[in-house]
């Protein structure tokens, strides 16, 4: 008699894949030299567990048995194909691996970090439109369904799985190798990948669009990418840069909404409630970030030690807004933009007064990328409140209102015309 399976194995397998498909389209990428046959490959690793690990029982080391695997349907693949002949001599050392022997043995870690460095840069690829490189990370090293990264960016899951089909189309068409680059490449490269971690944690952190203000399992996502990166990255101070602001800005999560889940402005947060683990997490990064830079700050660390001036403050009164300003008089120097820009007017507003931050506002109203930029008039609706301008404000915040794709946003910004008078 049959013996039955174990009780809800499907959830168990799914979240074993979910954690170790990463490192598994990681290893298989390097065999097969495509990542989207590489993800189809890792896919079937999983179908087989799916069909033996209820009956058999789960392996001793889950991971090592998915990698065992799918490698051995890749290197099958590559006897098949002529094509990939010369692929043949480059795993020569795996196709040892077909004994059974060798099921649980795990790989070499180091390898593995390697093949997932691999993975990043690939998926983060310059050739790829912004909105591809969000979306095939999320799916191969973020481990999310095109159901989830379609929900999380409000778009149809067809219009998700087919820019993903695109992404992976792009990859194989245009030949790009599955590798870290070296020397300007590599610098240029490791741009992209750190802005493609950014923008997921950003969208987490502030949805630009739907009903909800935050997006926890995005800030989530991007925060363990940041960190693997950070330590497949050692001696890169941006990678650590970026994992120290993201760790910063996901310490204040808990505060950041009231009860029914509507925007809570930082001058009104509950500091108690932010995470002093994930604060000293990111002090702790910054540190290594200035480290490995050994001169100036990169753009990343600048933000990050903008944060840190937040964090160190346990009041909102308390906060060195002076510090802050010249932080960001030193991020528009490294990194010229409307958006910092407008940020650093904020700054001024606490610590010179709102008198000269509107004088940097109202510059900043000619730039076409912030004509359609909702915190431009509600930065300007807060200065103009200050200045017993309230009427006008009243206007901006409206304005702002209607720019805004973000309901709670838009309530929070609509209660504040109302307050303004």
């Amino acid at each position: 008699m049959r013996p039955q399976p174990t009780t809800d194995p499907r959830r168990s397998v799914e979240a074993v894949f979910r954690i170790e498909s990463p490192r598994v389209i990681a290893r298989v990428a390097r065999i097969v030299g495509d990542v989207g046959i590489a993800e189809e490959l890792a896919q079937d690793a999983l179908v087989a567990a799916l069909e033996q690990w209820p009956w058999e029982g789960v392996p001793d080391n889950p991971g090592a048995w998915l990698m065992t695997t799918a490698k051995r349907r890749a290197i099958d693949l590559v006897r098949r194909r002529e094509r990939y002949a010369r692929k043949l001599e480059e795993v020569g050392r795996d196709l040892s691996l077909t004994g059974a022997h060798h099921l649980d043995e795990p790989s070499d870690p180091d390898d593995i970090d390697d093949d997932l460095l691999r993975l990043v840069f690939t998926a983060c690829h310059p050739v790829l439109s912004a909105e591809a490189r969000i979306a095939l990370t999320l799916r191969l090293l973020g481990g999310l369904t095109t159901v989830e990264i379609a929900r999380a960016f409000l778009v149809p899951e067809a219009t998700m799985a087919q820019r993903i089909v695109r992404a992976k189309r792009t990859l194989a068409a245009q030949g790009v190798a599955f590798e870290v680059p070296y020397g300007p490449e590599r610098e240029a490269r490791l741009g992209s990948v750190l802005e493609v971690i950014y923008l997921i944690f950003n969208e987490g952190y502030a949805a630009t669009a739907g009903d909800d203000w935050l997006r926890p399992a995005l800030c989530e996502d991007a925060l363990r990418l940041a960190r693997v990166l950070a330590q497949l990255m050692p001696k890169e101070p941006e990678a650590h840069g970026l994992m120290a602001l993201l760790e910063l800005q996901q310490s204040r999560a808990a505060a950041r909404t009231g009860p029914s889940g509507e925007p809570v402005l930082l001058k009104d947060q509950d500091r108690r409630r932010w995470n002093r683990m994930l604060i000293a997490r990111g002090f702790a990064a910054l540190g290594r970030a200035s480290a490995a830079a050994g001169g100036a700050p990169g753009p990343y660390a600048l933000q990050a030690a903008i944060a840190a001036c937040h964090a160190r403050a346990y009041t909102y009164e308390e906060t060195d807004w002076t510090r802050i300003a010249a932080l960001y008089g030193l991020l528009a120097a490294r990194t010229p933009s409307p958006v910092v820009e407008l940020n650093r007017a904020v700054a001024v507003s606490m610590a010179d007064g709102p008198g000269p931050a509107l004088e940097i506002v109202d510059h900043l109203a000619a730039e076409p990328a912030l004509r359609d930029y909702h915190l431009l008039p509600s930065v300007r609706g807060d200065l103009l409140t200050r200045l017993g301008r309230t009427r006008e404000a009243r206007a901006e915040f409206e304005r702002a209102a209607k720019l805004t794709r973000n309901e709670r946003e838009r309530e929070l910004l609509l209660r504040r015309a109302a307050e303004a008078g």
